[in-house]
C-alpha cells in the first residue's frame, strides 16, 4: 500500500517570481507623483530600497510617462513610508516599516491599481476580399475611380 502524493509538483519560483508577477499587472495610471521617504541609517530600510528599485523600472514608468517620482533621503531617525497622490486628489500612504517589497506590491495592486481607467480596444475589424464578395461591399479607392 503506497501513500497518495500530496503537494506541488514543482517548487515555487521564490519571493523574485512573486514580485516580478504583482510587476506584470502595476499600472501608474491613476498615480500623479510616487513619494519614498526614508533614513539610509534605518534598520528596516532594505525592503522599501528594493520597492524603490522596482518601481522606479523604465518599464513600469511607461504605464505613466506624467508620474513624478520623489525620494526624500532625511537624517531624523524616522519611519520608511511611501506616498501616492492619485489623479482624483486622494493621498494613499503605506508606512513600510514592517513590509516586505512584496506586501507593498500586493498593497498597491489591491487598492491602486484598481483604480485605473478601463482600456478599451476600439480596432476596426478588417474586411477580407471573400467578405466583401459576400456582403456586396465595394472598396472605396475602386469606387473613386470609377466616378
Amino acid at each position: 500500500m503506497s501513500i497518495p502524493f500530496q503537494g506541488t509538483l514543482k517548487r515555487s519560483g521564490g519571493v523574485s517570481a512573486a514580485i516580478v508577477k504583482q510587476l506584470k499587472s502595476l499600472t501608474l495610471k491613476p498615480v500623479n507623483k510616487v513619494s519614498i521617504k526614508f533614513d539610509p541609517f534605518h534598520h528596516k530600510i532594505e525592503e522599501t530600497r528594493y520597492f524603490m528599485h522596482y518601481i522606479t523600472a523604465p518599464k513600469v514608468q511607461k504605464t505613466n510617462l506624467a508620474c513624478k517620482f520623489k525620494t526624500e533621503v532625511v537624517c531624523d531617525r524616522s519611519d520608511p513610508s511611501v506616498t501616492f497622490k492619485l489623479a482624483n486628489g486622494d493621498e494613499v500612504i503605506f508606512k513600510s516599516l514592517n513590509l516586505s517589497a512584496l506586501e507593498m506590491f500586493k498593497l498597491y495592486n489591491k487598492h491602486i491599481t484598481v483604480l485605473a481607467p478601463k482600456e478599451t480596444d476600439t480596432a476596426q475589424t478588417i474586411a477580407t476580399k471573400s467578405v466583401k464578395k459576400a456582403t456586396g461591399i465595394k472598396s472605396q479607392s475602386k469606387a473613386k475611380s470609377k466616378k
